[in-house]
C-alpha cells in the first residue's frame, strides 16, 4: 500500500525524513539504486556540473537534441514554480502520478536506508527516464560533483561550466578544492569538457589524472563573434559558421553554448546531430529565471544569481545592455550565502534596494540584510513589507517609466515573483 497518494504529501514527508537536507555521499543512494536498477539498456548520458551556467547548458543540449528529433530526458534543480520541472521528457514536466509511482517504488526497496529530498528526486528521475524509451538523458549536478547523487551514473560525456566560490562548507574554501570536487563527474576515456577558459588548473589536472579525453575552451575548442553571428571551431578543424545568438542574454552564454557544441561533437557517433539542429537549439532554448526580461513601461528583469560569480555576470550584463538606466532592486538571499559581496558588487549600480521577505527559514531577515547595507554605507533601503507581493507593489508605485525593476538574489524570490506576476 502506498505511503501517500499526492505529490505534495510525498515531498513534505521527504523534507523531514533525512536528518540533514544536504548529505553528500554515494553509498546510501547507490545501495538503493542497485535494488531498483531497471532492466532497460543504459541510456546515453551527459552530466553537467559547475558553480553557474548548469541550467542554460542543459537547456541548450535539450533543445538541440529535440530539434534533431531525439527523445530527451532532462533532470535539473531546483525548480522555479513546480517540482515536476525537475524531471522533464521532451521538454515537458512529467505528471504527478508518474513521480508518485517512482517514489513508491523507491520507498518500498530502501528498507532502513534514509534518503534526502534530492536523493529521492534523483532516483525518481533515473527510474522514469529508464522506462520512457529515451535516446539520451541530461543530468544536472545538484551540488559539487564527486559526491553528488547524480554521480552514481557514469556519463558518456561531462561538462563543467564554471568554478566559483560557493558552498564552501561542503566543497572546500578555495577554487582548486572546489574544482577537484566538480571534476568528480569526469570518467576514464570519456570526454571531459571545460567551458571556462579561466578554470583552475586542478580541473584539467583531475581529468588528465584519470585519462579523460580533455576538451578545454580556448584550447581544444573556441569561438569567434562576428557582427551578425558567431563561429565555433575545434582543434581538429571542425567548424560551424553563421551560428545565431544564444537564446539567453550575456557574454557568458557564448561560452556555455560553445561547450555544448563541443559536447554534441563528442557524442556524434552515438547521437548524430546536424548543424541545422545545433543552430535551432542554440536559438530556441528555454529557461525560466535567468536574465528573464519582461518588457513594458517599467520593465522587469529576473535573475536567480545568488553567488559572487553569478552576480558579477549580472552586473556585466547591466553595464553592457542598460548602462544608464536607474535600477530598483527587489532583493533577498539565503543567510548562508555571501550577502556582503553580492551587495558590494551591485552597490554602485542600484539606486534603491527593497528587502523582500521570504517564508523560508534559510532566508536572511530584513534586519540581517540591513546590517550588511549599513556596513557598506548604503542608505536607500526600503523594507517593512509583509510579502513579496507587497514589496513589488511598492516598487512599482515608486519607479518611473524607463527605469528598471530588478528581482534577484534567490531562486525562492524569483519563483514567488513568477507565481504572482508572470
Amino acid at each position: 500500500m502506498a505511503r501517500f497518494h499526492l505529490l505534495t504529501d510525498w515531498l513534505a514527508w521527504q523534507e523531514q525524513l533525512h536528518p540533514r537536507p544536504i548529505d553528500l555521499g554515494l553509498d546510501r543512494i547507490k545501495s538503493v539504486y542497485q535494488q531498483l536498477k531497471p532492466s532497460a539498456p543504459t541510456l546515453p548520458t551527459i552530466t553537467v556540473a559547475g558553480t553557474n551556467g548548469k541550467g542554460s547548458t542543459i537547456a541548450y543540449l535539450n533543445a538541440i537534441y529535440l530539434a534533431q528529433g531525439y527523445r530527451v530526458g532532462a533532470y535539473t534543480s531546483p525548480h522555479i514554480l513546480h517540482y515536476n520541472e525537475r524531471i522533464q521528457i521532451n521538454g515537458v514536466p512529467v505528471a504527478d502520478e508518474l513521480i508518485c509511482a517512482a517514489f513508491e517504488r523507491i520507498d518500498t526497496v530502501r528498507g532502513n536506508t534514509s534518503l534526502s529530498y534530492f536523493e529521492f528526486s534523483t532516483l525518481a528521475a533515473l527510474l522514469i527516464f529508464a522506462e520512457a524509451d529515451l535516446d539520451v538523458q541530461l543530468l544536472e549536478v545538484g551540488l559539487g560533483g564527486r559526491l553528488d547523487a547524480v554521480n552514481i551514473i557514469d556519463a558518456d560525456a561531462a561538462i563543467v561550466t564554471t568554478i566559483g566560490i560557493d558552498h564552501t562548507e561542503w566543497l572546500g574554501d578555495s577554487l582548486d578544492k572546489i574544482a577537484r570536487e566538480k571534476a568528480g563527474i569526469f570518467r576514464h576515456a570519456k570526454p571531459a569538457i571545460i567551458a571556462d577558459p579561466m578554470a583552475p588548473d586542478s580541473l584539467s589536472q583531475s581529468a588528465v589524472a584519470i585519462n579523460s579525453i580533455l576538451y578545454r575552451s580556448s584550447i581544444e575548442f573556441s569561438y569567434h563573434k562576428n557582427q551578425e553571428n558567431w563561429i565555433w571551431f575545434s582543434e581538429n578543424a571542425t567548424q560551424y559558421t553563421d551560428l545565431p545568438s544564444p537564446a539567453f542574454a550575456g557574454e557568458h552564454q557564448y561560452r556555455n553554448a560553445s561547450a555544448v557544441i563541443m559536447c554534441v561533437e563528442c557524442m556524434q557517433s552515438i547521437l548524430s546531430v546536424s548543424v541545422e539542429s545545433i543552430r535551432q537549439g542554440i536559438a530556441q532554448a528555454k529557461l525560466q529565471g535567468r536574465f528573464q526580461f519582461f518588457p513594458g513601461e517599467i520593465p522587469v528583469l529576473l535573475d536567480v544569481g545568488h553567488n559572487p560569480q553569478a552576480i558579477q555576470t549580472l552586473l556585466d550584463y547591466l553595464q553592457e545592455r542598460l548602462p544608464d538606466v536607474k535600477i530598483h532592486a527587489i532583493f533577498a538571499m539565503m543567510k548562508d550565502k555571501d550577502i556582503a559581496t553580492a551587495i558590494h558588487l551591485m552597490s554602485d549600480r542600484i539606486s534603491d534596494w527593497y528587502c523582500a521577505p521570504l517564508n523560508n527559514p534559510r532566508a536572511a531577515t530584513e534586519s540581517l540584510l540591513r546590517t550588511y547595507f549599513a556596513e557598506q554605507n548604503i542608505h536607500a533601503v526600503h523594507g517593512g513589507y509583509d510579502s513579496v507581493v507587497a514589496t513589488v507593489e511598492d516598487v512599482k508605485s515608486r519607479a518611473k517609466p524607463g527605469e528598471l525593476i530588478l528581482v534577484f538574489g534567490s531562486f525562492f524570490l524569483v519563483s514567488e515573483y513568477l507565481a504572482k506576476f508572470a
